[in-house]
C-alpha cells in the first residue's frame, strides 16, 4: 500500500509542480554555473547506492571544498539562487523522480552520502537499510535546522559525527521499528506542518517515545 501511495503521490506532485520545476530549470540554466541537476550517490534500500536528484544549488566542486558533503548555514559554496531553493526546499523536488522510480519513498530515513552514513552507529546502519529512504521522515523533521546547528560549532564535522549522527541514527531506527501506513501518513502531515511553522516542536508531541535528546542538543534547543 505504501508503494502504491508513493507512486500516486509522486506522480500527482510531478504533474502539478511541473510548471514550477520548468521555471527553476530555466533560471538555473542561465545563472550560476549553468547546471540544472545535481546527482549524488546515496545509500539506499539494502545498502545499495543510487543517484539522488536535486536541483543544483552549490558549486560543482563543492564536495571537495570545506565541509565536503556536510552543509552548514550560510555555506559559501551555495550559489545565490541556490540559497532560495534550499530555504524553500524546492531544490528537493527532483527527488519525486526517485520516488516514482522506486529508489525512494515519500517517507523514510533520509538517504545519506556514504561519508555521513558511515558516521551512524553500526546498529543504526543495519536498521536503516531495511526500508526505502524517504524524501522526508522523522530524522528530517527533527533535524530540519541541522545547517543552523552546525553553523554554531567551531568544528562542525566533529559535532556532526559525535552528536548529530548518533542521535539521528536512533531516530531513523525508531521509524523503522514503528513503520506503518499510519505513521507514513502522520509523517506527511507533520512534514507539511513544520514547513509552514519551522519553529514548531510538534514532532515530540506527535511521535510518542522518541529517543531522548542528547545533552548537547537539548541545551541548544532550550
Amino acid at each position: 500500500m505504501q508503494r502504491l501511495l508513493d507512486i500516486l503521490l509522486s506522480g500527482l506532485a510531478l504533474l502539478v509542480l511541473s510548471p514550477l520545476m520548468l521555471v527553476v530549470m530555466f533560471v538555473l540554466r542561465f545563472t550560476g554555473e549553468g547546471e540544472i541537476f545535481f546527482i549524488q550517490q546515496r545509500v539506499g534500500f539494502g545498502g545499495e547506492m543510487f543517484g539522488l536528484y536535486k536541483f543544483a544549488t552549490m558549486l560543482k566542486a563543492s564536495p571537495g571544498i570545506g565541509a565536503g558533503t556536510v552543509t552548514i548555514k550560510d555555506d559559501p559554496r551555495v550559489l545565490p539562487f541556490g540559497r532560495f531553493l534550499r530555504k524553500t526546499k524546492i531544490n528537493e523536488l527532483p527527488q519525486l523522480l526517485n520516488i516514482f522510480r522506486g529508489d525512494m519513498s515519500v517517507i523514510g530515513p533520509r538517504p545519506q552520502t556514504r561519508r555521513c552514513f558511515d558516521a551512524f552507529p553500526l546498529r543504526s546502519q543495519i536498521e536503516i537499510v531495511k526500508v526505502r529512504p524517504g524524501l522526508s521522515g522523522v530524522g528530517s523533521i527533527v533535524f530540519r535546522g541541522e545547517e543552523a546547528l552546525l553553523s554554531h560549532q567551531d568544528d562542525s564535522l566533529r559535532f556532526y559525527d559525535d552528536v548529530i549522527a548518533p542521535y539521528k541514527g536512533l531516530l531513523e531506527e525508531w521509524y523503522v521499528c514503528h513503520s506503518s501506513l499510519r505513521l507514513y501518513l502522520i509523517c506527511i502531515f507533520v512534514t507539511a506542518w513544520v514547513v509552514i511553522f519551522p519553529s514548531s516542536k510538534i514532532a515530540y508531541r506527535i511521535f510518542k517515545g522518541l529517543p531522548m535528546l542528547p545533552t548537547e542538543l537539548s541545551e541548544m534547543n532550550s
